[in-house]
């Protein structure tokens, strides 16, 4: 019996869906996709939704559409997939990471509001927390945030659809609703919540980003100026623009898995509130905060023997692993600069975290399996 650390579920409904779509006229740029991309941004309450081949391409857009220029300065999280941080680099942009709260392991507020007000207005331009594990930040503290120094947001809701916070009016928000953030980022990676294969969505409540965006997914290109004197194959490039766009067949299985979401991720958290119970008090997991509902995508630990435990539960196969590296720590930005880098929280919660087994289709067997196991290396 071998457990992974995360696992896709497709049904019959998932294949036969695709194998309709196969059977079609169209394999990309057909109905399927405006279809998928109307029914998320239903779900996630938002007006509009931009379908990519993948989520690093749908950040990569979000910060060209929202006017990054090379030199331009962006606050993330290390505590992230390294995509999170490259966007602003693709863009010939500065990235600078803020730390992390030690218990919710969520882009502090408080570091990033330091980190700014240490510099004169108009050096950031921008902030792109991130939803990590499934668990919401609160953006409407971000949203005044960055209202006064006039930056602009990105969620990274990679982790997190179907997880929410219910804000200061007592209104539920949805991750990536773009009630406070400009733009909201979802991956469709198999091992999160909607699999793909690969894939991602940008949603967003603003016209004018929505069309940029659209724009530039398909080689900056329009049909919008066609007049009489062209035929039907005439075009104009506006932009530089690139071809990220899904495929008619991943948004059919987007579709079928959108649907399942729910129920998904119920059941993540009936798994994560079973590993709650029985590691309080024994076992240090990230906290949830008041009025906040987590997604789980991950369901994160800390022990001081993580490599120990590693191994251990490996020997057993279970197949836990690692979120993530702190992203100022790796090859690549320690030789541009940021090898002097110290957050604190994030290289500590680096040298302790782990991710235990957490998908929908976890049988309790296995749960209690995995438990059994960290329980007698901890103890």
């Amino acid at each position: 019996m071998k457990i992974p650390y995360g696992r896709q579920h497709i049904d019959q409904k998932d294949i036969d869906t695709v194998l309709e779509t196969l059977q079609a006229d169209f394999l990309t740029q057909g109905p399927k996709v405006k279809e998928f991309e109307e029914k998320f941004a239903s779900y996630i309450g938002t007006e509009y939704a931009v379908a990519v081949n993948n989520a690093t391409a749908g950040l990569h857009l979000s910060v060209l559409a929202l006017g990054l220029k090379k030199g331009e300065r962006v606050i993330t999280t290390p505590i992230t997939f390294a995509a999170s941080a490259n966007c602003v680099r693709y863009a010939g942009g500065e990235v600078w990471f803020a730390d992390v709260d030690p218990n919710t392991y969520l882009l502090s507020i408080n570091s990033v509001k330091k980190l700014i007000e240490s510099k004169p207005k108009g050096f950031f331009k921008g902030i792109i927390p991130v939803d990590f594990a499934g668990l919401p930040v609160n953006l409407e503290n971000f949203r005044e945030l960055a209202k006064k120094h006039d930056l602009w947001i990105i969620e990274d809701a990679c982790h997190a659809p179907g997880g929410y916070f219910v804000d200061s009016k007592d209104r539920k928000q949805q991750c990536g609703n773009g009630k406070y953030a400009d733009v909201g980022i979802f991956s469709f990676h198999p091992v999160k919540h909607i699999a793909c294969g690969e894939g991602g969505m940008i949603t967003t409540n603003s016209k004018d980003i929505y069309n940029k965006l659209s724009l530039l997914r398909t080689h900056g290109i329009s049909r919008e100026n066609m007049s009489e004197n062209h035929g039907g194959w005439f075009y104009e490039m506006q932009e530089l623009g690139f071809n990220y766009r899904l495929t008619d067949f991943q948004s059919a299985l987007g579709i079928t898995q959108l649907a399942k979401n729910d129920d998904g991720v119920h059941r993540r958290n009936e798994i994560a509130n079973k590993y709650k119970k029985e590691f309080k008090n024994r076992i240090k997991y990230q906290s949830l905060p008041e009025r906040s509902f987590n997604a789980h995508h991950l369901f994160v630990i800390e022990v001081e023997e993580r490599k120990g435990l590693y191994d251990f539960l490996r020997a057993h196969s279970i197949f836990a692993q690692i979120h993530y590296i702190p992203v100022h720590k790796l090859p690549y930005y320690q030789s541009i600069g940021y090898g002097d880098a110290s957050l604190e929280n994030a290289e500590n919660y680096y040298s302790k975290c782990i991710s235990l087994p957490m998908f929908p289709t976890l049988t309790v067997t296995e749960q209690n399996f995995v438990i059994e196991k960290v329980l007698e290396f901890v103890n």
